[in-house]
């Protein structure tokens, strides 16, 4: 039995250290535990806080990414914090980290990039779904906003899929943002025909169209005269939803009337003239 545990000294002292240890760390472990639960229970209720709190003045999508934002940076402090009371050195472990976040964060800058593009984006809202925006080289329908990427549906129903950083560091045109928009039109006539009767027929076309507003007003007036004709410039302001239905419209109204008219729609064309030499 003394070869196995040693001599009673030997055996008395193991107890002693052993009783020690308990003594020493025991307490410290209570308090860790009691810190991990209460700690829990004050990040649950801090992200469960913030997100009511975001509920009314950011998207849906943000409101549970900042969640576990908070959710996830709140809990590694806590472990932290609870392995050193527990006696557990934190300063190599921390440096691990920073070294391994360094690491990770050079390899997906692109992907940190298109991050940060879409918390810009979902924050600021340059736009939002359903908004008909032209960027990234493409024109089409918001369908979706991702933290990385954001769909477009394109007006011949086609999906495009643009990186945040894209739409969030380059020029972008919300097309249907406004509640109104400005529809413009030149129309060309021949030299020879009437001024006055073409601009009464334009300005007819728009009194007649219900579509058009009144406020502002519109604007039909002698804006060039170019090589082959006399053009006149056409402002009509619309509600936005009407815009391709009036652009399209009065194009083929206008024809109609001025082909009813008389008005004249030169092309372009060049007279030859040969001169015979004797």
């Amino acid at each position: 039995m003394d070869d196995l545990f040693g001599s009673p000294e030997q055996v008395n002292e193991i107890i002693q250290t052993l009783w020690a240890l308990v003594l020493t760390y025991t307490p410290k472990l209570v308090l860790a535990i009691l810190t991990l639960v209460i700690g829990l229970w004050l990040i649950n209720k801090v992200v469960s806080i913030t997100q009511k709190k975001l509920d009314s003045s950011v998207d849906s999508t943000l409101q549970k990414f900042i969640g576990s934002l908070v959710s996830v940076g709140l809990k590694g402090l806590l472990l932290i914090s609870v392995a050193s009371m527990v006696g557990i050195a934190t300063t190599s472990f921390i440096a691990v980290l920073g070294a391994a976040g360094l690491a990770i964060g050079l390899a997906l800058q692109g992907s940190l990039s298109n991050f940060a593009g879409g918390v810009i984006i979902l924050i600021f809202k340059p736009f939002k779904v359903g908004d008909l925006i032209e960027g990234g080289g493409h024109l089409g329908v918001v369908k979706e906003i991702q933290i990385f990427n954001t769909i477009l549906t394109t007006v011949d129903n086609r999906r495009v899929i643009i990186p945040n950083a894209v739409l969030s560091n380059d020029s972008l045109i919300n097309i249907n943002i406004e509640p109104t928009r400005r529809v413009d039109f030149v129309f060309g006539i021949g030299y020879g025909d009437d001024l006055k009767k073409a601009k009464d027929i334009l300005n007819r076309i728009a009194e007649n169209d219900s579509r058009v507003l009144k406020d502002p007003a519109r604007t039909v007036v002698l804006s060039e005269l170019a090589d082959s004709s006399v053009n006149f410039t056409v402002r009509l302001w619309v509600n936005t939803p009407d815009y391709w239905s009036v652009y399209f419209d009065t194009h083929e109204t206008v024809k109609l009337a001025f082909d009813a008219e008389g008005i004249s729609i030169p092309f372009p064309q060049q007279d030859v003239h040969m001169h015979q030499v004797a």
